[in-house]
């Protein structure tokens, strides 16, 4: 079984409340090969929500307790981020998932590259809380550009 985010299956639980349909990902919803998260919005965020970003460091800092979740408005989101996480790892465990499939850029989902935290559009290296937290408890995570590759 295989972890996606539900964006990418056509679940309207984007910040702005659309979705990040990906074909390839929703087949594999379709095929009952995978199950379909939302980190943010298990951690208690609406939809639709304020633009989000990590301020001054990943995923990995966020669980760590060296950096903050922020909302374009200057709002702390990390508690929301963190119970997410918690929340989507929860059922990976409980699944027996292996692999995961995460929206690329998002300050949840993201895999090896997130926004900077200046809502400017500008990239940094790191992941979001919960792929870091996949990673940390031995799932391998990828974008949906990786899997669709």
């Amino acid at each position: 079984m295989i972890l996606v985010s539900a964006c990418l299956a056509g679940v309207n639980c984007k910040y702005n409340g659309g979705n990040s349909l990906d074909d390839a990902v929703a087949g594999l919803v379709a095929n009952g090969m995978a199950i379909p998260v939302c980190p943010e919005q298990l951690g208690g965020c609406p939809t639709p929500r304020l633009k989000a970003e990590i301020s001054g460091g990943t995923g990995a800092d966020v669980l760590d307790g060296k950096c903050r979740v922020i909302r374009e408005n200057g709002e702390d989101a990390t508690e929301e981020f963190i119970r997410g996480a918690d929340e989507a790892l929860k059922i990976a465990k409980l699944a027996c998932v292996r692999k995961a499939v995460l929206k690329s850029r998002s300050p949840s989902c993201g895999c090896g590259k997130i926004y900077d935290g200046t809502f400017s559009g500008k990239l940094t290296n790191g992941s979001g809380v919960t792929a870091e937290l996949l990673k940390r408890n031995g799932i391998d995570v990828i974008t949906e550009k990786e899997y669709s590759e």
